[in-house]
């Protein structure tokens, strides 16, 4: 496998990651609002929002490099 087949494979799989963890900083900003602590939330909302921003620019290198590429792969869990 090449390196670009390689990252064509990996792209997919951080997108998917970054989605998982801008949406568990959404469900914490909202234990952070509502345990009194409104400006903390801001600041993990924007943290998500700049996630889905950092997203959009993997959609588009994987988009340029021809798309997604499926691989035999192993699905793993990451602790959290």
């Amino acid at each position: 496998m090449t390196d670009i087949e390689k990252l064509r494979a990996l792209l997919p799989h951080w997108i998917e990651h970054n989605q998982e963890h801008a949406a568990e900083f959404g469900r914490w900003a909202d234990k952070a609002n509502a345990a009194g602590h409104p400006e903390a939330a801001d600041a993990i909302r924007r943290a998500a929002q700049e996630m889905s921003q950092s997203n959009e620019k993997l959609q588009a290198a994987l988009d340029n490099l021809g798309g997604p590429i499926e691989v035999e792969h192993h699905h793993h869990h990451h602790p959290h």
